[in-house]
Order: C-alpha cells, then structure tokens, then sequence
C-alpha cells in the first residue's frame, strides 16, 4: 500500500506536536485527517501545510475527549474519508504548570487529567479497532518524560497526567501483546517548540514529525518505546533507518 493509498488520523494533530507530524506526514504524500474542537486551531493548521498538500488534509470539528464525542467524530471521519489506516496520537504531551498542588482544585486536577490520559483513552477506545486487525495498519502514541518527574515548580498535576499517559501505552502494548498492526510509543524527553520559540532542551517540532513520519511510513516495528532524548536521537533511531 502506498502512501498515498494511507489515510492517518492525527489525534492533537492541531497543537505544536501535531502540527509538525500531520505536515511531514502530507509532505511524506499520506493523507491525513485531524480532528480538533477549535476550528480557528484547525483553519491555522490549514495555512500552516505545504500548499501543494491541502488537498490530501480533512479537518473536522469535533470533541474525542468523551466516548460518545469520540464515536460521533469516528462516523463523520469515516463519512468524509472512508478509511483510516494508521493513527497517530499526541494527545498524551502537553504542558501545565499551574502551582503547587496545595494550590489547585479537584476540578482543576480532573481537567489536566481529561487532557492528558482520558482523552487519550476515549480517542483510543473509538479508533484502535479501525487498525488493530491489519498488518499494515499502525498505531503510534507520543508522549513525555513528563511523567518520570517533576520538571519544575508548579507543573506537579502535569507529572500525574502524564505519567497516567506513560502508564496507559504500558497497558496496550501488555494487553495487545499479538495484534497485527504496528503499535508503538515515541516518548519524547524534552520540549518540543516551533523555531521561533526554541529554547535550551528542546526539539524543533518540524524535526519530530520528520521522524515519527517515518516511522509509520516504514511499518517494520511494533510494541516498542523510542525514548528522544537529544535531537540527535531523531536522526539515528529515525531518519537514519534503525528502527
């Protein structure tokens, strides 16, 4: 199957993680559809894609964080592209640093977790059963060190979404240790910015979709976690062919 007979999901495929992916994969010649709540995130992805791509991306304005927001947006995707063939989810890295945890609310606890762990499952739950079953199919989570650690003050309620994240990709490659499809983790220990905000620790988000492209486009591994710890970890466990 060649790419462009692909079709890749991109969960979070509007945010910094997101974006990077859903271009390289366009630039790869996939198609890609994304689903986002915010259809100003979804306009600005579409102006962000090489032009000569547009054509190949399907955005679609819908809630995955719920089981029945999940499952409706399932069967608008499906409506509009008629396949998915690989899934690509990043819902699992994101930031917060709101204070120390004697400073915040349940309400806020339970937001950050919707954010980071229940959206991934919800999202998982209504999309895993498109690819699971095909040898060609894959189905590639992103997510962060946050959860090993504290990264700073205040970000403590990111620690425990996070690590819920981590803990969650665990539970899939142990519990679906025969599927046929591709299921692997990119855990990325760093930030991750567009080049205009780059900082000391962290990775350009265009080289991230660079790789985590070309891992779905090579299909030649699965259950495996492939721990970024350097930008130069995107070149030798990616670009350079040694996954």
């Amino acid at each position: 199957m060649s790419s462009s007979d692909r079709v890749v999901l991109a969960l979070g495929g509007a945010g910094t993680v997101g974006s990077g992916i859903v271009k390289a994969l366009l630039d790869k010649g996939f198609r890609v559809a994304v689903i986002s709540r915010d259809g100003n995130r979804l306009e600005k992805l579409q102006n962000f894609v090489t032009p000569s791509t547009k054509d190949h991306l399907y955005t679609l304005v819908g809630d995955v964080g719920t089981e029945e927001g999940a499952e409706a947006a399932k069967t608008s995707l499906l409506k509009s592209v008629g396949k998915v063939t690989d899934v690509v989810s990043s819902l699992g890295f994101s930031w917060w640093q709101g204070g120390p945890p004697h400073t915040q609310t349940l309400k806020e606890l339970h937001q950050v977790l919707e954010t980071l762990l229940l959206s991934t499952f919800t999202s998982w739950k209504a999309f895993f059963p498109l690819v699971k079953d095909s040898a060609s199919g894959t189905y590639t989570f992103i997510t962060g060190g946050a959860g090993e650690r504290l990264l700073m003050p205040g970000t403590g309620f990111l620690t425990l979404g996070a690590a819920g994240a981590l803990a969650f990709c665990q539970v899939v490659r142990e519990e679906y240790p025969d599927v046929p499809c591709k299921l692997n983790e990119v855990k990325v220990n760093m930030g991750v910015a567009t080049a205009e905000r780059m900082g000391t620790g962290y990775i350009n988000h265009l080289d991230l979709g660079e790789a985590v492209a070309s891992l779905v486009e090579k299909r030649n591994t699965s259950h495996k976690v492939f721990s970024i710890n350097s930008p130069a970890d995107l070149k030798t466990v990616f670009l350079e062919g040694k996954v």
